[in-house]
């Protein structure tokens, strides 16, 4: 029995090695999951893809082990001051804060929706830095409160520091609310109180990271941070997921060179690496 077999018997799931078999994973949420048999099922075309998408896309791994390439840092990068639109709901901690503007409109859905529950003194206190920023910080701070230029997800524009106007986070409303509900606009709490060990960082409330839907569904559905939902991924190489009746399927292909891989010759899909050694592909027939 794998560790993920173990992991998943544990939390009350129900997980079978049988690559030929389809068997229900979990259901909260109105989230299913279910292990699949092999990845090519329902693709209908091939595409070449080269090394270097290892290193791109939202579910890069990025920790003291694996740095952020210059492939793998965001293309869209913009000053979120001088972007009204991207400003509505919360405020700045200084003028000079930069993050991916897919991931600053992500950011400022989510939090108008917070103001409709009555949450609404967000405030954004870090977003992208360079590598020379990063460690310019980590000369400050040390290795208890920090990683070198390169080993943090802000050198990605994919992660920013969420605060509050009222008090810390880990005490504020603003705080609970992204633990409860952040997954649902594609982020995740990427340092649980929960998952220090496997994750190697501190507890940090305020840290949230794009990971794109449907992955922050699943993640916190089988409360897993990316560290294990990527190797659990790796280890079943494809699993069908349905969420709210829309059926989503994700494929792992390890890659050591540009090689061809199989997608839909219809319908959306997107491509990710994961910094390590292959790339995942998600496919969603009738998804915008």
């Amino acid at each position: 029995m794998s560790r993920f077999s173990r992991l998943c018997l544990y939390k009350g799931f129900s997980f079978f090695q049988d690559r030929g078999a389809i068997q229900p994973f979990h259901q909260r949420n109105n989230v299913h999951i279910e292990t699949r048999g092999t990845a090519e099922n329902n693709l209908t075309k091939t595409i070449t893809i080269a090394k270097e998408q290892i290193y791109q896309g939202n579910l890069l791994l990025i920790n003291s082990t694996y740095p952020v390439r210059q492939e793998g840092v965001r293309s869209d990068i913009v000053n979120v001051a001088k972007h009204a639109e991207l400003l509505a709901g919360y405020g700045l901690h200084h003028q000079n804060m930069y993050l991916s503007k897919e991931v600053a409109q992500k950011f400022s859905e989510m939090v108008k929706d917070a103001e409709k529950d009555g949450v609404n003194h967000f405030l954004m206190n870090s977003g992208y830095r360079t590598v020379h920023e990063q460690n310019q910080l980590y000369a400050e701070m040390g290795p208890a409160h920090s990683l070198p230029g390169g080993y943090s997800e802000h050198n990605s524009g994919l992660a920013l520091d969420v605060g509050s106007s009222v008090t810390k986070m880990e005490r504020a409303p603003e705080g609970k609310w992204l633990k409860e509900n952040a997954w649902k606009y594609g982020f995740i709490l990427r340092y649980p109180e929960d998952k220090t060990d496997v994750t190697g960082i501190q507890y940090e409330p305020w840290h949230i990271r794009y990971v794109g839907w449907p992955h922050s569904a699943i993640m916190n559905q089988a409360n897993f941070v990316l560290e294990e939902y990527l190797d659990f991924l790796k280890e079943q190489q494809s699993i069908t997921v349905t969420i709210d009746n829309q059926v989503y399927n994700i494929y792992y292909y390890p890659v050591s060179q540009a090689t061809t891989i199989p997608v839909p010759e219809h319908g959306h899909y997107e491509i990710s690496g994961n910094n390590m050694d292959g790339v995942i592909v998600t496919s969603c027939k009738g998804c915008a």
